[in-house]
């Protein structure tokens, strides 16, 4: 899947600079209106496995969950979906609807009306 590179954020460049989280990416970023920055990510099994996906990796887990912290820290939120999850269009749409107008209630974004 393609990432977006944390140093094509405007407001990252703009408060810490052109070299700020140059070794972080990401799947999807939301900048939301009034400053949220949102990460989306999608994760197999290759985040937390090893041996193509044969056994449980600690080590890749925790890189993991290391860069999520990081990324709090630096003001982003942080959002992650299972593969599974997202595979199937029929089940991914209803799960997308639901989070994203969840999402976009907390952060007070307005939704124009279909």
């Amino acid at each position: 899947m393609p990432k977006v590179w944390l140093h094509w954020d405007h407001k990252t460049v703009r408060e810490r600079g052109p070299d700020a989280l140059l070794r972080f990416r990401m799947d999807f970023l939301l900048l939301l209106p009034h400053g949220p920055r949102i990460v989306l990510e999608v994760d197999g099994s290759q985040h937390y496995t090893s041996h193509g996906g044969q056994r449980p990796d600690s080590t890749k887990y925790a890189e993991m969950v290391a860069g999520d912290r990081d990324l709090k820290l630096a003001g982003y939120e942080v959002f992650r979906f299972g593969h599974d999850e997202l595979e199937h269009l029929d089940q991914a749409r209803p799960l997308l609807r639901q989070f994203l107008t969840g999402l976009f209630r907390l952060y007070e974004v307005a939704v124009p009306s279909a």
